[in-house]
């Protein structure tokens, strides 16, 4: 049942965007020494391994998750096979702020397809807070230089970022259809592993079929396995998690604008891995999308 935007909710949407801001950075660090498909595999299969000592009861043959395979199986593919491989993908063929620009179209997303596909009423303020929080994206985006914003071209791996959000924006709507069991839908962990089980089949999928069309190869060492820890716990794990819930508290069209928050965050986090003070500008982007929240959340 979808209540109203509570502080405790709140703190909840704004982990992910954190954790995914972090994943951005990361990933693009990532370019040269994992090919995107494998990282996002690699990802999944330690998120599997953290997960099975608390779910690992799920994947009896008896067990509640097999009944309702071809929900997960879409859940899985949507949200672990394909989002985040996409995103791998368009970091290493697009400029960070081309993806970063295009992803800013989740709210749009998230309003369009409750419309569209569930039957959803978009209301005027939901308008106003989605007008609002892609000025303050674009605001950070164009660094408060809208010149630079004009001269953005759109290549390759926009699109792919793009179908990413698309798929996003659907996945986030599909975790409010009912009809799940309660053994699974009451357990975080349980939720997750269900749909780990089946995005490690789209995963794999794709992995093999980036090594099957050039050759690949993966440089290990410590700053390879320092990034696979940290995608496979802060934003797989912890930020999957409270993704979900806060989802499941508000609704998808309310998280659409926390998720337009990841930009911020990584503009800041840039900033400060770059050795640069942030500028007046961030401070009115924050302003901008955390009032479109506000805007949007209004009941």
């Amino acid at each position: 049942m979808q209540k109203g935007l509570t502080p405790a909710t709140a703190g909840l949407l704004l982990l992910p965007p954190m954790l995914w801001a972090g994943n951005a950075v990361v990933g693009r660090m990532m370019v040269g020494l994992v090919p995107p498909m494998t990282l996002n595999l690699l990802r999944w299969v330690l998120a599997f391994l953290l997960l099975l000592p608390l779910a690992g009861s799920l994947l009896r043959r008896e067990g509640p998750l097999w009944p309702h395979w071809r929900r997960f199986a879409v859940l899985g593919l949507l949200g672990v096979g394909c989002y985040n491989a996409l995103q791998y993908l368009a970091l290493k063929t697009s400029t960070p702020l081309n993806v970063t620009l295009v992803a800013s179209s989740t709210p749009v997303f998230m309003l369009g397809i409750g419309a569209i596909w569930f039957g959803q009423r978009v209301s005027r303020t939901q308008v106003l807070g989605a007008t609002m929080s892609v000025v303050g994206v674009l605001v950070v985006l164009s660094r408060g230089d809208w010149d630079l914003l004009m001269r953005v071209r759109l290549v390759p791996g926009d699109i792919f970022i793009l179908i990413a959000t698309a798929a996003w924006a659907v996945y986030s709507w599909l975790l409010l259809r009912p009809g799940d069991p309660p053994e699974i839908r009451s357990d975080w962990a349980a939720f997750l592993m269900a749909q780990i089980v089946f995005g490690l089949g789209w995963s794999g999928l794709f992995a093999a079929g980036e090594w099957a069309s050039a050759p690949q190869h993966v440089a290990w060492g410590w700053p390879v396995i320092a990034a696979l820890a940290y995608v496979a716990i802060g934003p797989a794990v912890v930020a999957y998690r409270s993704w979900g819930l806060g989802v499941q508290r508000v609704g998808p069209n309310t998280a659409g604008f926390f998720y337009n928050l990841t930009p911020l965050f990584a503009a800041l986090l840039s900033a400060a891995l770059l050795g640069e003070m942030p500028h007046l500008y961030h401070a009115a982007a924050f302003v901008l999308i955390v009032g479109g929240i506000l805007v949007s959340s209004r009941r």
